[in-house]
């Protein structure tokens, strides 16, 4: 697992972030990431399969599109689901296939999140994600909500792993 710490200056210029959404300037940040041993289109696939998620990954549930055409998300695209708790209305923000995807996302908090799936040279990749979080909560509570978040997207990346590596989403 890697979080924000020891982070380059250069790796955090490479991320693509809407305004106001910057690590350096958010309340609550997380990064994970890992290496899966799958082709980086069949883990894109598995990440963009919005619709899928609540089958393996157990922190979402109801996932809705507001516009766009399911099960896959693609830019521009509005959606809605539970969360922890919370139903965020998000639009796709950045969507470059397969390689970066990432949504702003609005609930009792403002968030944006994003993966970024890179090839390793072996036939695999690595994938990150990374969130931000501001609003009157995350900056109240960043103390708890930061190890939340890093804990829950390690959870989601080693089912992305699992389930990437088994095969292509159905």
């Amino acid at each position: 697992m890697l979080t924000s710490e020891g982070m380059t200056d250069a790796i955090l210029r490479a991320m693509k972030y809407p305004s106001g959404f910057e690590p350096e300037t958010s309340s609550v940040y997380g990064r994970n990431e890992i290496i899966v041993a799958a082709p980086p289109e069949r883990v894109w696939r598995w990440i963009i399969r919005a619709a899928n998620w609540p089958k393996w990954y157990a922190h979402s549930a109801d996932v809705e599109f507001l516009s766009g055409s399911p099960p896959d998300l693609a830019g521009g695209t509005e959606f809605r689901w539970k969360t922890f708790g919370t139903t965020p209305t998000c639009r796709v923000f950045i969507f470059d296939p397969p390689h970066e995807i990432g949504w702003e996302a609005r609930s009792i908090l403002g968030a944006y999140h994003g993966w970024t799936v890179e090839p390793d040279g072996r036939g695999g990749c690595r994938v990150i994600t990374d969130e931000c979080q501001n609003g009157i909560i995350p900056k109240l509570i960043s103390w708890y909500l930061r190890p939340l978040v890093i804990n829950a997207h390690q959870y989601w990346l080693e089912r992305l792993k699992a389930m990437a590596e088994a095969g292509e989403p159905g």
